[in-house]
């Protein structure tokens, strides 16, 4: 250090200036290309990313009306199904993919069934859920859902039911 302060106080003044200058453009410029620019980047791909989503936003509020007047237009069909809810579930289950996980079916009175699945596709048991739901009239009256240690895989503890066919 005392050799660059020696070397530095050896300049004559004008050549003392320009080195300054030079040193301050430097400062500059690094701290505009390692703190500003990546700042200003960050904060204009989020101001985008926002306008974005109002827009999203913008165009669900747009199309909530027609979704509300066609779910109350045409209600969902349920098909008739005189097969027990055991063996709906363990079917509906095969069908999803969701049969390995399905570990233990206890019936729950006279309409409705406990269902125990272990490290089940999460997105699969939503979709199963839903085809219950919508065309056979199955209710889920509780669910027990627990994370595992794999991301997208949930254990889950389901009671179902479903009205006298």
């Amino acid at each position: 250090m005392q050799k660059l302060k020696a070397w530095y106080f050896g300049l004559q003044a004008r050549e003392r200036i320009m080195v300054s200058a030079g040193a301050v453009l430097v400062v500059i410029t690094v701290l505009y290309l390692f703190v500003l620019s990546p700042f200003y980047g960050g904060l204009n791909a989020r101001a985008e990313r926002v306008a974005q989503k109002e827009a999203d936003l913008a165009w669900i509020r747009s199309v909530a009306g027609d979704v509300m007047a066609l779910s109350q237009d045409s209600p969902m069909p349920v098909a008739p199904s005189g097969e027990s809810l055991v063996v709906l579930v363990d079917r509906a289950a095969r069908e999803c993919g969701l049969s390995s996980a399905l570990t233990g079916q206890t019936p729950n009175g006279a309409s409705g069934i406990r269902v125990r699945l272990e490290r089940a596709d999460f997105d699969k048991l939503v979709l199963c859920l839903a085809n219950l739901q919508q065309s056979h009239a199955v209710s889920i009256e509780s669910a027990t859902i627990d994370r595992t240690s794999e991301p997208g895989f949930v254990n889950a503890s389901l009671v179902l039911s479903r009205a006298p066919v």
